[in-house]
């Protein structure tokens, strides 16, 4: 069973076991790999806290009569006898002082203390299952483990090539690549949910330590038949007369483009957004409009759609990756590698 520890400064914090954990009366909040919980005790001085103790087999239980609605079907589901099931969520209920169950003829339903402890019970147990399968895999031969969040352009762009050569080198290592756009990256840095962030290069990020990644061009796309396709180069203030189809509103390359569109005194005229610029492609395809992407990820499209790409003089189109670590100092050693790989020449062929 957990260990209680001693109480410091309000905050008592406690380590799961197998068995169970231990909480306080106030918040509990879970961690995502289930791995610690945090209780915030009072800070009342001299007040005594009263300990409860709840085991995992008990809010497995709890959350699979909250699925069936019935402690008959969930002891059969977890394949218990009724009357333990019952004893249970009865000591259950004792213990926290709580009525969690409506009893009614036909089943049960949740209260609305059971519903906040449902939602505890499941984030514990995913993450429970998830620690399982992250630590089988260290069993299983992986040595090390490194999360990297990157834009649409670098995962679509490069990140294929860079990280199958760090792969085969280190075939032991794990990788989580999650694409996100750059300011959810730079949040999940921030937040020390990632390890390596790979962002838009004109995205603010005076307080983390940056380093160079890619460059790459961003271009003009039209439908084929359209009056700019024929020009060998142009401007975006050459374009911003017509219809544009753009990203969401959080992706940073939409920022960018409408920054650049008011500095010219012409907001975009952006008739749709959507999230993916396989979705731009193919509504320009249609003649929906024009669009500006990066010039590798349109010619990913070019064979299979009726599309032009013009290249974009503007400055601001030759446009910088960065790669971002909240300390290098902090880096794990498999972290640490995969930033020399994806920041070195050899990694960047």
């Amino acid at each position: 069973m957990a260990q209680r520890m001693t109480e410091q400064g309000g905050i008592d914090n406690y380590r799961i076991t197998k068995a169970g954990f231990v909480y306080g009366e106030a918040e509990l909040v879970c961690a995502c790999s289930a791995a610690r919980v945090i209780v915030s005790a009072s800070s009342v001085a001299n007040r005594s806290v009263t300990m409860r103790r709840i085991d995992f087999v008990t809010l497995r239980l709890f959350t699979a009569i909250a699925d069936e609605r019935s402690l008959t079907r969930a002891a059969e589901r977890e394949h218990l006898a009724l009357a333990a099931v019952s004893k249970r969520i009865s000591d259950l209920e004792s213990q926290l002082g709580i009525s969690l169950l409506y009893r009614q003829p036909k089943g049960v339903e949740l209260t609305p203390a059971g519903h906040a402890l449902l939602h505890h019970a499941r984030n514990l147990l995913d993450g429970l299952q998830q620690m399982d399968a992250d630590l089988s895999e260290f069993s299983e031969g992986v040595k090390g483990h490194v999360r990297i969040h990157a834009n649409t352009s670098s995962v679509i762009e490069f990140l294929p090539e860079d990280l199958s050569s760090f792969a085969r080198r280190h075939p032991e290592v794990k990788i989580d690549l999650e694409e996100r756009v750059s300011s959810d990256t730079l949040r999940a840095l921030r937040e020390g949910l990632t390890d390596i962030g790979i962002f838009a290069g004109h995205m603010a990020a005076d307080d983390l330590q940056v380093f160079s990644y890619r460059q790459d061009q961003l271009v003009l796309v039209t439908p084929r038949g359209h009056p700019l396709a024929g020009y060998d180069r142009l401007a975006l203030r050459e374009a911003v007369g017509y219809d544009f189809i753009g990203l969401q509103q959080d992706a940073s390359l939409h920022a960018l483009l409408q920054q650049s569109a008011l500095q010219l005194g012409t907001p975009l005229r952006l008739r749709i957004q959507v999230r993916s610029f396989e979705a731009i492609c193919r509504m320009i395809h249609t003649g929906m409009g024009i669009g500006v992407l990066p010039e590798q990820v349109v010619r990913n499209y070019l064979p299979a759609l009726d599309v032009a790409m013009v290249p974009l003089s503007d400055a601001w189109a030759r446009r910088e990756l960065k790669i971002g670590v909240r300390s290098l100092e902090a880096l794990s050693v498999t972290a640490r590698q995969m930033l020399d790989h994806l920041t070195s020449r050899e990694g960047a062929t």
